[in-house]
């Protein structure tokens, strides 16, 4: 085969190799020693046909050739014949759909290990199950110096009360226990894990029988991680990343920072992700220490720099009070110290970014920007695509400023799903009137801004497809978007939102990164019904995604492979 990765027509096969073997649906000689080094490092040249290619360079395209850990060609199954004796290795994909890898733009790593590896009260339906499962859990785990949980979410419970302090410490025999809510903006604690944090009763946000918010919160959550070790902190983040692996997400964009995690975390999750076949990790350390991020390896000194809180913990910083409470939240960081921020990040050559959910958080970040723009001028800080991480409250006029900077909108569809409705927390909160103006993917996508798709697990699973549904399906209909470009948000609009446009789609030349599904018929679906019926029209030439309906069983993921190396197969497949 030719040294190009790339081939100037698409539709037509690559030269082959001078290996030889049959078609099947692995070729015997993969299994050749000699072979298994070549496999891990993605130096294998490999067929895949009889399937579905979802790939702008052909729609109907049913093969796929990857080489040296990228897409060499697309094309049809009579065209595939022509090579098919010379590649190391030929899958048949028996009717089986091919996507690129999904990206989860906003992960806490190590948070989602641990939830994932210990107490998680997410699905917890009353304050009685929730403390019931943390008596087993501290129970079970008669050795950890601190118990962890997250999950927990009042709001959703008939007794309409977080659990209290007294019940917790009678729970686990007066144990150290952090659970974090679900937004994982508060927590409650046990005492025994107070008295590991001097000072927290006097700290802002602490107030006797109700969750820990600020820096009182801040305190406890670090007094509690500091007692995981270094095993269990790599532990966390293998099975994390290994889980992504599972549901075909090929990356992942790390958000870390000083009140999240550590230094220490952060560079063990890059080291660990180097080392190892998984999930590619991009990181972003949330520091107004510029050259901290960089010494860190950091893509930026961006992710969670708070702006603000969440609404469900009334920490998001809003215009007009809460309905359900005599304040407007809680603003970490003002207009001016985003703008000193994004100045200097913007003259580094790194991305610059916010935490920002409220529209009181979101205005802050959008003047700043306009100040930054006035400085280093308004191309640098296009150019640098800075990102503003959920970015829930928007209106017109922040959304076109959002289109102005250049700024990537990283969102977060699930959500809504949670939390949205007539009945949601967000109607809680802020009145259904505000409420239905949350989260308006399409007012974005219309107005031009890049959407990079996450889940910010573990406040809600990692979940590429049924993140997609909650896009295209929006609870407020107004705001939803086609699947299409739901899609898109959450495989290309990753690698975009970290500064690269020739990922996150598979097209000659881009990095071998896909997913093997196991699907049902393909259609195409969007808001519109007139636009759903003419794009199915095979003439259209749209190629098509799973059917994503409300109800409709969600694809599975038979195979994730990450630079042309496998990384996930799944058993029995």
């Amino acid at each position: 085969m030719s040294d190009s990765t790339t081939d100037p027509e698409p539709n037509r096969a690559p030269r082959a190799a001078s290996s030889a073997g049959s078609a099947g649906r692995a070729r015997p000689a993969a299994d050749d020693p000699r072979l298994q080094d070549d496999r891990s490092r993605g130096a294998l040249t490999v067929l895949l046909r009889g399937g579905e290619v979802h790939s702008p360079a052909d729609p109907f395209a049913t093969a796929m050739v990857v080489e040296r850990g990228q897409v060499a060609w697309v094309g049809s199954e009579g065209a595939a014949d022509a090579f098919s004796d010379g590649v190391d290795e030929v899958v048949d994909l028996e009717g089986a759909l091919v996507t690129p890898a999904f990206t989860d733009a906003h992960v806490h790593t190590t948070a989602t290990g641990l939830a994932l590896t210990g107490l998680d009260l997410s699905d917890a339906r009353t304050l009685g199950d929730a403390l019931a499962r943390v008596r087993d859990f501290a129970a079970s785990r008669p050795a950890d110096r601190v118990l962890l949980g997250h999950g927990w979410d009042a709001s959703r419970w008939p007794e309409r009360r977080p659990p209290r302090r007294a019940e917790l410490d009678e729970a686990t025999g007066g144990r150290p226990l952090y659970l974090s809510r679900i937004d994982v903006h508060s927590a409650v604690a046990t005492t025994a894990l107070l008295d590991l944090a001097p000072g927290v009763r006097g700290a802002a946000g602490f107030e006797d029988g109700r969750p820990l918010t600020r820096d009182a919160h801040h305190a406890v959550r670090a007094a509690a991680f500091a007692a995981v070790t270094p095993e269990q902190r790599t532990e966390a983040q293998r099975a994390a990343l290994r889980h992504a692996a599972t549901l075909g997400i090929g990356s992942v964009h790390e958000c870390a920072g000083p009140e999240i995690s550590s230094e220490d975390d952060f560079t063990g999750l890059l080291r660990l992700a180097a080392e190892e076949a998984g999930p590619r990790v991009v990181g972003y350390w949330a520091e107004q220490d510029v050259a901290k991020a960089r010494a860190l390896g950091a893509a930026g000194a961006a992710g969670d720099l708070f702006v603000d809180g969440a609404l469900g913990s009334h920490t998001a910083c809003l215009h007009r009070p809460y309905t359900d409470a005599g304040h407007t939240g809680t603003a970490y960081v003002d207009a001016a110290a985003v703008a000193a921020h994004v100045v200097a990040c913007t003259e580094e050559g790194l991305q610059a970014g916010f935490h920002a959910i409220g529209d009181a958080a979101v205005s802050s970040v959008v003047d700043g920007m306009r100040a930054a723009a006035q400085k280093v001028g308004p191309a640098r800080v296009r150019a640098a695509r800075h990102r503003v991480e959920h970015a829930e409250m928007l209106d017109a006029g922040t959304i076109a400023a959002f289109a102005d900077l250049g700024l990537t909108a990283s969102v977060q569809p699930a959500f809504d799903a949670l939390w949205g409705g007539e009945e949601g927390m967000y109607a809680e909160r802020l009145g259904a009137e505000r409420a239905r103006t949350l989260n308006p993917f399409a007012a974005l996508l219309r107005a031009g801004v890049p959407l990079a798709f996450g889940s910010d697990s573990p406040v809600t699973p990692l979940d590429p497809w049924g993140t997609v549904r909650a896009a295209a399906f929006h609870r407020t209909p107004e705001h939803r978007v086609s699947v299409r470009a739901a899609f898109t948000a959450h495989t290309r609009g990753g690698w975009r939102a970290a500064g690269r446009d020739d990922a996150g789609t598979l097209v000659p030349g881009a990095p071998a990164d896909y997913a093997v599904w196991r699907t049902g018929e393909l259609v195409v679906q969007a808001p519109d019904d007139r636009v759903a019926r003419w794009s199915t029209d095979p003439r259209s030439g749209t190629p098509g995604l799973p059917d994503l309906s409300p109800g409709a069983v969600l694809p599975v993921c038979l195979r994730t492979v990450v630079g042309g190396r496998t990384v996930f197969v799944r058993p029995d497949e």
